[in-house]
């Protein structure tokens, strides 16, 4: 593919999204939006509505500039993920949800006989990773099973950590789009080309605190990312990222990313970079 053409699928996922947040803005300000609004770390009203408008624009153009093998993976993962996160931005705020939050707290609900709206989610996205490994398999044989398994882990696993970092203003859109633009080259390239216009062209709305991500747009586009890492022709390389993901992942039960990033010179100015004091 072309640097014109990745520039154009750009364009185009920036112009969806923006066309996205514009319908979002109208549907806020009445009663259907009421499920949708929040209020922030820092006190202030926003609505979830930026999720819905960037994952539909994100996988959008991550279908059209996808390879041919790689486009139904693309479609498969982009609106599952968004779909099944869409679902836990709304029954994950319920009151008997509250506790139900990581890992640990999955599983401490499902001990207690319920299913929480986390679980729905990491099934959904974990079934449709899955399937993607299906449709975009190389081969056969074992090591069709291990490029499997990565390729599972890769989408799952990306699609929640970008969700871990959605705490903070344009933290995940910033994380989002570092990645997107890392991966614009190489035959796949393209299927980050539309995500990265799209979460770009969020990311101000985001900034200035007049949306969130949310699980729905943060899932989706983690999705379409780790669909884009799980391309790469290295194994090894593959195997590297997909422990690097699980071992933040695991981090993430036990310290607080804000704290961390806090702490760090470089990554604290950039997390802060274009956000409103608080």
């Amino acid at each position: 593919m072309t640097a014109g053409r990745r520039v154009r699928l750009a364009l185009a996922g920036a112009a969806a999204a923006r066309a996205a947040l514009a319908g979002a803005g109208a549907l806020t300000a009445r009663s259907a939006g009421a499920p949708w609004r929040r209020v922030n770390y820092a006190g202030r009203p926003v609505t979830l509505l930026g999720g819905p408008a960037l994952a539909a624009s994100a996988t959008a153009t991550a279908v059209l500039g996808a390879p041919v093998g790689t486009r139904a993976a693309a479609a498969l993962v982009g609106a599952v993920s968004g779909l099944v996160g869409g679902y836990d931005d709304l029954a994950g705020a319920r009151p008997e949800q509250a506790r139900d939050k990581g890992f640990a707290g999955h599983l401490a609900a499902l001990r207690a006989g319920r299913i929480s709206a986390g679980a729905v989610k990491v099934a959904g996205i974990g079934a449709a990773a899955a399937a993607a490994a299906v449709l975009t398999r190389r081969g056969s044989g074992p090591g069709a099973i291990v490029d499997g398994v990565l390729s599972t882990g890769l989408v799952a696993g990306t699609a929640n950590l970008v969700n871990l970092l959605d705490l903070r203003p344009g933290r995940a859109g910033k994380a989002g789009a570092l990645v997107a633009a890392a991966g614009l080259g190489g035959a796949a390239g393209g299927l980050v080309a539309g995500p990265l216009g799209a979460t770009l062209a969020v990311l101000p709305a985001d900034l200035g605190e007049q949306v969130m991500l949310g699980d729905c747009g943060a899932n989706a586009v983690g999705a379409l990312l780790g669909l884009r890492l799980a391309a790469l022709r290295g194994r090894a390389s593959r195997a590297g990222l997909l422990a690097g993901v699980v071992a933040l992942t695991l981090a993430s039960e036990k310290v607080s990313f804000t704290k961390v990033i806090e702490a760090t010179p470089g990554l604290r100015e950039l997390d802060r970079l274009g956000r409103r004091p608080s």
